[in-house]
């Protein structure tokens, strides 16, 4: 019995960051942007957007181009964004004062941000 065929492994690198001060749904709306693009592509996309969150995430794509250029050897131009992800954090909960000695309720919400870049050389 022979072992089953695997597809060779792309080296593969990345960046997390946790309990970024931003919603999820925020990051999102800027890492679907970028998701699948190659990294010199997604640097100039994320310089270009007006969102706060392109600011957080453009940090972490630097982070995991010096990374990849650490671990491997390789050079931005041969790097794809494999992975990309934010998922909710914690919840910090805050009280509003509110009017007859009410209380409302802010929910500040927090985001956890994972990158992952891949080798693949240009062809």
């Amino acid at each position: 019995m022979s072992a089953p065929a695997t597809k060779p492994q792309q080296p593969e690198t990345g960046a997390k960051q946790r309990n970024i001060m931003m919603s999820a749904r925020k990051l999102r709306r800027v890492i679907n942007e970028v998701r699948g693009k190659r990294v010199t592509d997604a640097y100039k996309i994320l310089r270009l957007m007006p969102y706060r969150a392109a600011d957080v995430v453009l940090k972490k794509l630097i982070d995991a181009i010096h990374n990849a250029k650490v671990q491997f050897g390789a050079r931005p131009e041969d790097l794809v964004i494999s992975q990309i992800m934010a998922d909710g954090g914690k919840t910090l909960m805050r009280f509003k004062p509110r009017a007859q000695g009410r209380v409302y309720k802010r929910r500040k919400r927090m985001s956890h941000l994972s990158l992952k870049v891949a080798v693949q050389p240009a062809s």
